[in-house]
């Protein structure tokens, strides 16, 4: 199995040593070196060439927006995965537009983290349960009531559940596991719920989703 080769950024040695224990613990992950600070991060990012850089936005020298910043260029493969405590919607505007590929809080549970992690080796966005919710309601307002209730309502009780996970950013394993059922009727139930409302992508069923209330406001504060 390939492993997703990582590279920790974080000034808090402490921190560091648990995630390193947690990552390496995983099949497909490796921790293929640390930094503590800005300046080593860019130089350990050079020498190691990391699938992911898992990177705190606080630390010294440079902090983590100007090693965004330095990275953009001349690491176009990389996939950065911002972990910060910091919950500010415009932090997270200005990370992903800087190039980073997701953005989760220090506070979210092992799992997410997991998840974030595998999401972005993968070249997809992640960004914390927290504040996505916010971003895509800014991005995509409701649409009319009356269509919201009569799309919703061809849908099954299960078809609804995969749609809301869809939304939550689990991936076709995760809301397999969670719900009890194989891989192929994840895929079978997506494919229904396209077919009824008219979607093609992932990307529109999430926009779907959020739109039509299958994420509301307490499980867009992280709940799961």
């Amino acid at each position: 199995m390939t492993k997703i080769r990582i590279l920790l950024a974080d000034d808090h040695m402490v921190l560091r040593s648990g995630l390193k224990l947690m990552l390496n613990a995983q099949e497909d992950m490796e921790v293929v070196g640390e930094a503590g600070e800005g300046q080593e991060t860019l130089a350990q990012t050079d020498r190691l060439r990391p699938d992911v850089l898992l990177l705190d936005l606080s630390m010294p020298g440079f902090d983590g927006l100007q090693v965004l910043e330095t990275l953009a260029a001349g690491h176009p493969n990389l996939k950065v995965l911002v972990l910060t405590m910091h919950d500010d919607e415009e932090y997270v505007k200005r990370v992903l537009s800087l190039g980073a590929c997701g953005y989760i809080l220090k506070r979210a549970a092992d799992v997410e983290l997991l998840a974030a992690i595998r999401t972005v080796a993968q070249g997809r966005t992640f960004v914390d349960q927290a504040l996505s919710g916010i971003l895509v309601r800014q991005a995509f307002p409701p649409p009319d009531i009356k269509q919201n209730q009569t799309q919703a309502e061809s849908l099954s009780e299960r078809e609804r559940e995969v749609l809301k996970l869809v939304a939550m950013g689990y991936t076709n394993r995760q809301i397999a596991e969670s719900l009890v059922i194989s891989i192929k009727t994840v895929e079978s139930h997506k494919a229904h719920v396209k077919d009824k409302l008219g979607l093609k992508g992932r990307s529109e069923l999430v926009r779907y989703a959020v739109q039509h209330g299958f994420l509301p406001a307490g499980e867009a504060q992280g709940q799961r």
